[in-house]
């Protein structure tokens, strides 16, 4: 998996397939998509169009929360996505999120690795105990964990714990979109310009130091370009430490452990 993708969460369909085309132009292998962010069929046709080998591609899409028979449900959900994609196969398929009959939607979800149609499964938004639970009680280790990681919340504990188990973090929000002033932090901002590197192009190359998988999102073909221009410099050990520094240690999105979190990503149904 590389190290650096591309996402196309919040990205309108009817715009997708151009974006995905322009970010493969620019460079970019892997894919992050998902059933629930209503485009893998422009990112299959994206893919489709680009002439670029399947070999050379990696993709990712996830599976959103079924209701029960869940192993029937996840077997269908698979192959809608598979099918929209356009795809014989996914690189990588994650459980989206935490909830309903993980354990009967990880189950269908091992099948289809064992099957060659998933070469790697994996989870989304699990916390310790979940991602845990999980590994102890069944036969296939999630090969990733996708989860909120930013410098406003950057999960280093965890990502030690997930080292231990064999799991590779990605991380989702590596902007934070923005909160907590982020394109304009002064930390952020000076560790910039003694690169001569944009803010976004420091906070990628912080998440690729760390081990951590990024996969930012741009709508504009000359940010896409920046930001996977990230490879030709490094960040001093007193510049991580100086960013380990912006750590709230808390989310600026959503706590899956509130209840009231829970019981809306639980009931939400794809249309």
């Amino acid at each position: 998996m590389p190290a650096l993708g591309f996402g196309v969460y919040q990205v309108p369909p009817e715009q997708t397939e151009q974006t995905v085309s322009e970010a493969l132009a620019a460079g970019y292998r892997l894919l992050d998509t998902a059933a629930s962010y209503g485009n893998e069929e422009a990112v299959g046709r994206a893919i489709r169009n680009s002439g670029i080998p399947r070999e050379e591609l990696f993709v990712t899409t996830k599976l959103w929360v079924q209701d029960a028979p869940a192993q029937d449900n996840t077997l269908r959900a698979f192959e809608a996505s598979l099918n929209k994609l356009g795809l014989d196969h996914v690189d990588l398929y994650l459980m989206h999120q935490p909830y309903g009959d993980v354990y009967g939607q990880w189950r269908v979800m091992e099948a289809l690795q064992h099957e060659g149609l998933a070469k790697a499964v994996g989870v989304a938004n699990f916390y310790p105990d979940r991602l845990v639970d999980l590994i102890v009680n069944n036969e296939i280790t999630p090969a990733v964990n996708q989860i909120e990681t930013h410098p406003f919340f950057q999960r280093g504990e965890y990502q030690e714990l997930m080292r231990e188990h064999g799991v590779q973090i990605q991380s989702w929000g590596g902007f934070a979109e923005g909160k907590n002033g982020l394109f304009t932090n002064p930390v952020l901002s000076e560790i910039g310009a003694e690169h001569g590197k944009s803010v976004a192009q420091v906070v990628l190359r912080w998440l690729i130091q760390r081990g951590v998988v990024a996969i930012p999102k741009s709508v504009r073909a000359d940010r896409m370009a920046e930001n996977i221009d990230v490879f030709d410099f490094a960040l001093t050990d007193e510049q991580m430490a100086r960013i380990a520094t912006l750590d709230t240690g808390s989310t600026l999105f959503f706590d899956h452990h509130d209840p009231e979190i829970v019981s809306w990503l639980a009931k939400r149904r794809l249309t």
